[in-house]
């Protein structure tokens, strides 16, 4: 996609040996755009109210507002890291960012949630196009112990944007800004877009796709039909008392990802390029990995909504006052992240994978005994702030580390369509993990037991970090260095090699 006026700097960074000038222009640009992308994640955890007053928003209504989003970003991610090989990622990335923006308006002006909905999915499907292609741009415009530092700045700073969007939607809905109310969670995004697509399109220099790769739409299609019939009933079965239809749903999702895994293997085999590299699958760590990421981010991002819904709908918390529930979560997380990131994963190795868990079941434990004492009539944030801040740390310890030790599973050319594909799972699992818990919850709201509701969450992401506790186990014992998992040497120059999928997106 070209902009119209719009001139192109030259010499590109293949076209000389100087680095090129606006190569930190283009860092800010893709910092800027995928916080944006990753932000609408979670940033209407806090609109549940407003969007029930406004557009007569029920519990599904919301669960698929939250989570439709995650399953077309998930189950497009691979695809949208392969069509920037294939056309450039210059190109899908301002194709991206436009569609985006674009949803992102269409979302704001929504008449009733059917179109609400289906505009969260179109938007979803964008962000699949936006994502992958920002390290692969970075790679392509630095080099050597520049692109360490790139690391070391863009990881983080994409893994807080997605913690803190609850902070940003509560503080723009309690606002009310020209009486928009929840419409400006995703009006914000606009003079954002606009603004990064211009700057985007003026510096980011071009560089031609690969047109010898192919894109295998079949796979494609595969993964998303999959992903859709396993959350479909998982966000309508308590709703409808789980009829028949909806375990048909499900067994037929799983039918679906055997068929699509039984596909790569065959385009491997008749020479075409697979949108997953065969031999992942047949790596145990590698495979386990999958579940244990899925298992995590599931319980993460759904125990994150239920706090939102417990403080806004159980008692009655404005916008802004549920967003600052969140913010404990958030510091927490920032501060077991920076601890595992900075040295303990290094000395200690897989291990805090498995300290992290047992400090988020610790949480959960203080946070549960935190409700029981809740007074109804008088509950404040801070009688929560104890065991929120210690399960997000115990989250940080993972999320800082997780990528890294499954990764170290697999072979150096494998290392983009790994990446690829955990970054999909996390998506989905995060999908899977607000219908899974949004029932659980609005099981026992319904009757006005908040405080049980809650209580059920609690339990089931106990047993979901059981299990992922086992299943780290089986990672390897040591995780590949930061600069490995994006499939970097940092001695080697600008090349543009790679598939684009390397993204760790983290909610």
């Amino acid at each position: 996609m070209e902009v119209s006026g719009v001139h192109n700097p030259a010499p590109t960074p293949d076209e000389t040996t100087e680095p090129y000038r606006w190569r930190w222009l283009i860092l800010v640009v893709m910092i800027v755009a995928e916080i944006m992308d990753l932000l609408d994640a979670s940033i209407v955890n806090v609109a549940g109210p407003d969007l029930e007053k406004s557009l007569g928003a029920g519990s599904v209504g919301l669960q698929w507002v939250i989570g439709g989003y995650a399953l077309t970003l998930g189950g497009g991610l691979v695809l949208g890291g392969r069509l920037g090989d294939r056309y450039g990622r210059r190109r899908m990335f301002l194709m991206g960012l436009a569609a985006f923006t674009t949803c992102s308006l269409l979302c704001a002006i929504a008449p009733n949630i059917g179109s609400l909905i289906a505009f969260r999915l179109l938007q979803g499907t964008a962000g699949a196009i936006l994502l992958p292609q920002g390290l692969g741009l970075l790679r392509e415009n630095f080099s050597g112990p520049e692109l360490t530092k790139v690391f070391a700045v863009f990881g983080p700073v994409l893994g807080l944007g997605g913690i803190v969007g609850p902070v940003l939607g509560g503080f723009l809905i309690e606002g009310d800004f020209f009486g928009l109310g929840w419409r400006s969670v995703f009006l914000v995004n606009l003079p954002i877009g606009i603004a990064a697509l211009i700057v985007a399109a003026r510096f980011v220099p071009k560089k031609t796709g690969d047109r010898a790769v192919r894109v295998d739409m079949a796979g494609a299609a595969l993964v998303v039909a999959s992903c859709a019939l396993l959350v479909l009933p998982l966000n309508q079965g308590q709703e409808e008392g789980w009829p028949l239809w909806t375990w048909l749903s499900m067994a037929a999702s799983a039918i679906g990802f055997v068929l699509f895994a039984l596909h790569q293997r065959r385009a491997a085999a008749a020479g075409r390029e697979p949108l997953v590299t065969p031999g992942l699958l047949r790596k145990p760590a590698f495979t386990v990995g999958l579940g244990g990421i899925a298992l995590f981010f599931g319980g993460l991002i759904g125990s994150q909504l239920v706090l939102t819904l417990f403080l806004q709908i159980g008692h009655r918390f404005t916008a802004g006052e549920a967003g600052l529930g969140n913010l404990p979560l958030a510091v927490g997380t920032a501060i077991g992240g920076a601890v595992s990131g900075a040295f303990l994963a290094d000395r200690i190795g897989r291990k805090v994978l498995q300290i992290g868990p047992l400090v988020q079941l610790a949480g959960a434990a203080v946070l549960w005994r935190e409700l029981d004492g809740l007074d109804a009539a008088s509950v404040s944030i801070w009688d929560i702030v104890p065991g929120v801040a210690v399960a997000g740390v115990g989250a940080g310890l993972v999320i800082a580390a997780l990528f890294s030790f499954i990764l170290a599973a697999v072979d150096d050319d494998e290392i983009g369509s790994a990446s690829g594909v955990l970054s999909a799972v996390q998506a989905v699992g995060g999908s899977i993990g607000v219908a899974v818990f949004g029932s659980v919850f609005f099981a026992r709201a319904k009757t006005g037991d908040f405080t049980g509701g809650f209580h059920r969450a609690l339990i089931v992401q106990a047993g979901l970090l059981v299990v992922f506790l086992a299943i780290t186990f089986l990672l390897p014992r040591k995780g590949r260095p930061e600069e490995e998992q994006h499939g970097i040497n940092p001695e080697t120059t600008v090349d543009g090699t790679g598939t684009g999928t390397e993204q760790h997106v983290t909610a």
